[in-house]
């Protein structure tokens, strides 16, 4: 299941250089990742109502155009891999251009909040990858 999430840069967004901090981006595709999992009808909030999270493990960002403040940028999300008690998501962000400005890959791992050891990814999310 692919999903885009839609995110408006925001002033305090900007760093020193006037365009969007990298810390940033990594909220942004946190956001895009919650409304992935709202989509696959196992959101944040069922998590919290079975115990469970998920945790990630393993990011990586390359970026490669900037982002100002104003902008709307696209944030598209795909599943790529799924494991036992893990999976990664591909996350791409784009411009009002169209332009792809960063990439992303994210590896979270299915966890128990009350155990606090990895669990096995739940069906619901499981049957994304296919």
């Amino acid at each position: 299941m692919e999903t885009w999430t839609e995110i408006i840069v925001k002033r305090e967004d900007l760093d020193e250089l006037n365009h969007v901090n990298n810390k940033e981006y990594v909220g942004y595709l946190e956001e895009a990742r919650g409304d992935w999992y709202v989509q696959s009808g196992f959101s944040f909030e069922m998590m919290r109502k079975h115990d469970l999270g998920t945790v990630v493990v393993n990011l990586t960002i390359t970026f490669l155009k900037e982002a100002v403040y104003g902008e709307r940028l696209k944030v598209k999300t795909v599943p790529v891999r799924l494991g036992n008690t893990s999976f990664d998501l591909k996350q791409e962000i784009f411009n009002q251009a169209d332009e792809k400005i960063t990439e992303a890959m994210v590896t979270s791992v299915m966890f128990d909040r009350t155990e606090r050891k990895s669990v096995p990814v739940v069906k619901e999310i499981a049957c994304q990858f296919n």
